[in-house]
């Protein structure tokens, strides 16, 4: 089990701590848990809207792929830490993690 710490560059929400399990990714822990992330794509790797930041626990995720990293590069203020939310699956074992939900005001699209 991960714990998984949620921070929001939006200041008015409050960073939140959740738990996921192994085998999802943190698109799908934070959608679980009620955070919204935006994802046009359907977490299929075909867009940015769940671009995010991964501040800490990297090495508890699958690595980043070619595909990945073509669509963060055209994320919007992307980071070393960028990383895609859909791709982000969490390996075996437990940690912790911590991740940032950039401002999702500005994207333009909608939830699934």
């Amino acid at each position: 089990m991960y714990q998984v710490k949620v921070n929001f560059e939006q200041p008015d929400i409050e960073p939140v701590t959740i738990q996921a399990t192994p085998d999802i990714s943190l698109l799908e822990a934070v959608l679980l848990n009620n955070i919204h992330l935006n994802h046009n794509c359907g977490g299929v790797c075909a867009c940015t809207t769940c671009h995010i930041y991964v501040n800490e626990g990297q090495d508890y995720l699958e690595e980043m792929s070619e595909r990945e990293e073509d669509y963060v590069d055209r994320a919007t203020n992307p980071r070393l830490e960028s990383r895609l939310a859909c791709q982000c699956v969490l390996l075996e074992g437990s940690g912790n993690i911590e991740i940032t939900i950039p401002n999702q005001t500005d994207i333009i699209g909608h939830e699934h």
